[in-house]
């Protein structure tokens, strides 16, 4: 039998939860109402508050039925990060909808930017009211390199949706570079998968020492990208004169993106080698 626990909507997260219900859901309408784009970039915006609004509506009635505590998952670990992907996602579209179809003259699409606005404060609040604090017992998604991992695939997924075929299908050296930026992100998506599900027990190595090395090789290779995407992607191709958001812009995109996850990378490897070798387990 199905009981209400009406309390969880109560509480400051409840509350926080259904102001993200809310606001993403304005801000597709908005965007759904003023039009429509083939860009991938559009198909991004939409996606993110789409989905937002459905996982944070499906959180919301399994804790309000507490049909939570019968799903096969690390519930705190899915919330958590959950929460940090969604605030990623929802930061990446309230810069990329404006900056491409946001103008003046157009009062729905500046509506449906402060929408996702404020959608990203909110998002943003829950990551603070679900994340680890320091001597707390947590799942590893609620730790710094747990919600790093999160960072790290997110990060992937705005370079995946700014690749040009037409440019890396012309140069190894940019399909190598697009062969990284997969491989990382499956492993960081394993990664994810496996705490959420509970099936980190099933690893036959110690865990840690699993993640530091594959930290270290990330880091390893995304440096071989940092410098082999941008030697062939601008190689011999200028900015067109009459450029305005066209796959050259992408291009820099990827790039920028590419040094950042880099930067990420290295910041989880440092956390990872610092939990490994300097703390001993009490």
């Amino acid at each position: 039998m199905v009981t209400l626990d009406v309390r969880t909507l109560m509480v400051p997260l409840g509350v926080v939860r259904m102001l993200e219900v809310v606001l993403s859901c304005i801000s597709f309408s908005l965007a759904a109402s003023q039009g429509h784009s083939n860009s991938s970039y559009w198909a991004w915006c939409m996606f993110t508050w789409c989905f937002c609004c459905f996982m944070t509506l499906l959180i919301l009635i399994l804790e309000l039925t507490n049909l939570n505590a019968k799903v096969p998952i690390s519930w705190d670990d899915f919330t958590t990060a959950f929460a940090m992907l969604a605030t990623l996602m929802v930061l990446a579209a309230s810069i990329i909808y404006p900056t491409f179809y946001a103008r003046i003259g157009f009062p729905r699409a500046i509506a449906a930017t402060v929408m996702s606005c404020l959608c990203f404060v909110v998002y943003g609040a829950e990551v603070g009211l679900t994340r680890a604090r320091p001597g707390e017992i947590s799942g590893f998604l609620s730790t710094v390199p747990g919600l790093l991992k999160v960072l790290e695939a997110f990060v992937a997924c705005i370079i995946f949706i700014s690749l040009d075929s037409n440019r890396y299908l012309q140069f190894s050296g940019l399909q190598w570079c697009v062969a990284i930026y997969s491989l990382c992100f499956i492993f960081a998506l394993i990664i994810i998968l496996f705490t959420i599900c509970r099936l980190l027990s099933l690893f036959p190595f110690s865990f840690d020492k699993v993640l530091t090395g594959y930290n270290i090789l990330a880091v390893l290779m995304y440096m071989t990208a940092v410098v082999i995407w941008p030697l062939y992607a601008f190689k011999n191709n200028a900015r067109p004169p009459n450029c305005n958001h066209c796959s050259w812009d992408g291009l820099v995109v990827v790039s920028f993106m590419t040094c950042i996850n880099l930067i990420v990378y290295i910041v989880d490897t440092v956390y990872s080698v610092r939990l490994v070798f300097f703390i001993t387990p009490a």
